[in-house]
């Protein structure tokens, strides 16, 4: 079948954009009908509806959420559907956690990170729908576009055919592509992949355990394969280069985009993440009797005498907050600082113990966020998503094109670009999250010099006059940039990684996790953090309802150093101490402030 559709289409769209060429204006593509069919978005309807069903059971919760980022956001969200009143309390000044954002001087909005929305994304779908805000999503052409490292200035696309249903339109995208992998190389994926479609999730999971070159040499799949597209994934995904990255994250990815027709078209917000994603879900809360107060850093989870319950969270000044159910969707560095001592002790119950001493090997993997404003307009910017294929980038968007609020009044580009790997422990050979604004900025211009040749120069930081150049050469300069480093982003996705991620319901009667670092299918991701805080919101909705849970699933066991790597140490417990962004999961300007 593959073969007959692949005769019947005419040549291949996927070849280069060539630097100069006229482009047209940016178009906004429809909202992809599929994503709304899937067996995966009905479940997340399904998810929907078993909460808000529970709305009539049992007496309304005062629910206190530790966290305002996505995954506290969607959990208070939720337990709104299901009648309880939730109160948010987040520690900075503004909402998103990972997705947060602020306004310079000039008023730009600076982001922590370059967020993505994926049609494979069916719980955040959902929320748009619920919310009615997917006319805020700006879907784009259903490709994904690689820079061509030997040919600057040129990309490469897997284009997909609208109509062709999956799995075929992956398979169909990268066979017509013929600047990437030969077709020797195409037909080596299949033998490794094709147990991935007849196994699933279970076959998936078995693979955590194995990095993703060391599931390619077990399956003998040609080394260009890792270059042309699997490194380009692993530092998209998570940020961490391919030898050191789970093949689960890699595989989890590739199949919800084979398995879903629309699965790997992309969309952007139409602006900043605070005030046209978490501040709807916000005031649905407040709407529905719940709260969300910012500036409210927890410095401590207090217990009941015998440590059995959650008594309290005190705030700063000493504030405090007494719930019936307390939830934390804080990112598991934070969570670890503040975990009760108690519950690590010998005396606690073996369940309790075990429970929360299992999540000692998770921590989060950094990464660095930098946004170029430009001078001029980049000829061959693209309206969408890239990935560059460079050692130190890995994906960018031009985002004066890709996103309606920051388009620039004079057509003038405006880069962001993620920088991974950024430590050793995700594959670096430098710690870039130690070195200055400009060491990293120059760094990245350097790489983006090397792509585009003709429209960025190396040395674009250096204003008119003061660079070797000289006068203008008709390439791009930097106006003004800004460096967001955020040290613990999502939770490290390293081989193994998997088996200590906890279950949203824990051994505690009153206190459940959230958090895209906890147990579900999506792993470190914006659905994932939604759909943590979906079933965190299940837990608490269903105890409350006397209703049963899915039950407790602890982590493995995991002695101290068992596994030998930085970070394996067992939680800290509180108080929570620190001020700054860092300290409570975020990303920072200016280098590392932790006071």
């Amino acid at each position: 079948m593959l073969v007959a559709l692949l005769a019947a289409l005419p040549a291949s769209t996927a070849g280069p954009a060539r630097a100069g060429a006229p482009r047209a204006a940016a178009a906004r593509y429809a909202t992809p009908p599929g994503i709304f069919t899937t067996a995966n978005y009905r479940e997340a309807t399904a998810l929907s509806d078993d909460i808000a069903a529970l709305r009539a059971r049992g007496a309304p919760q005062r629910v206190a959420i530790i966290g305002g980022g996505l995954s506290g956001l969607a959990t208070a969200k939720y337990l709104a559907d299901a009648g309880h009143i939730p109160t948010v309390y987040e520690a900075r000044r503004v909402l998103g956690g990972k997705v947060s954002a602020w306004q310079d001087a000039d008023g730009d909005w600076v982001e922590t990170g370059l967020h993505i929305f994926f049609g494979a994304y069916p719980n955040m779908m959902r929320l748009f729908s619920e919310l009615g805000l997917h006319e805020r999503l700006h879907w784009k052409a259903h490709r994904m576009a690689f820079a061509l490292r030997e040919r600057p200035g040129e990309f490469t696309s897997f284009e997909f055919t609208p109509g062709v249903p999956a799995p075929f339109g992956m398979a169909l995208a990268i066979l017509r592509n013929t600047q990437m992998l030969s077709w020797g190389e195409k037909l080596a994926m299949v033998p490794a992949l094709l147990p991935m479609l007849l196994g699933g999730q279970e076959f998936i999971d078995a693979q955590d355990d194995l990095s993703v070159t060391a599931f390619m040499r077990k399956h003998a799949m040609p080394e260009r394969i890792n270059e042309e597209i699997f490194i380009a994934m692993g530092k998209a995904l998570d940020f961490i280069d391919p030898d050191k990255l789970s093949m689960a994250v890699v595989l989890t990815a590739m199949n919800r985009f084979i398995r879903e027709a629309d699965g790997s078209q992309t969309a952007f917000l139409d602006g900043n993440q605070p005030e046209r994603l978490c501040e709807p879900l916000a005031h649905h809360v407040r709407a529905a009797g719940g709260a969300v107060r910012l500036g409210c850093a927890v410095r401590q989870i207090e217990l009941e005498p015998d440590g059995s319950r959650v008594a309290a969270l005190v705030l700063d000044g000493g504030e405090r907050v007494v719930a019936d159910a307390y939830v934390s969707a804080a990112p598991v560095d934070v969570f670890k600082r503040l975990l009760p001592r108690a519950w690590l002790a010998p005396s606690a119950p073996s369940a309790v113990r075990a429970f929360f001493a299992g999540i000692s090997p998770l921590r989060g993997i950094g990464v660095i966020n930098v946004q170029l404003w430009l001078d001029r307009r980049l000829p061959s910017s693209l309206d969408g998503l890239a990935f560059s294929r460079s050692p130190l980038l890995s994906v960018y968007a031009d985002m004066a094109k890709s996103c309606a609020e920051y388009a620039d009044p004079l057509g003038r580009s405006c880069l962001e670009l993620v920088i991974a790997p950024v430590t050793a422990e995700a594959g670096s050979a430098v710690d870039w999250l130690k070195r200055s604004d400009e060491q990293i900025v120059d760094a990245a211009l350097l790489e983006l010099a090397r792509l585009f040749p003709d429209e960025i120069a190396p040395d674009a930081r250096a204003p008119l006059g003061g660079s070797a150049r000289g006068a203008d050469d008709g390439r791009a300069r930097v106006r003004k940039f800004a460096v967001v480093r955020v040290p613990r982003s999502v939770y490290a996705a390293l081989p193994g990684m998997g088996a200590y991620r906890p279950s949203q319901e824990t051994p505690v009667p009153n206190f459940v996790l959230a958090g895209d670092w906890t147990r579900q299918r999506y792993l470190g991701s914006m659905e994932g953090a939604v759909l943590a805080g979906k079933l965190a919101a299940q837990v608490v909705a269903r105890r409350a309802a006397g209703v049963p849970t899915a039950g407790v699933r602890a982590p493995a066991p995991a002695p101290l150093g068992a596994r030998g790597e930085e970070g394996d140490e067992p939680p800290d417990g509180g108080p929570l101490a620190g001020r700054s962004p860092v300290a409570f999961g975020g990303g920072q300007m200016g280098g590392l402030v932790h006071v």
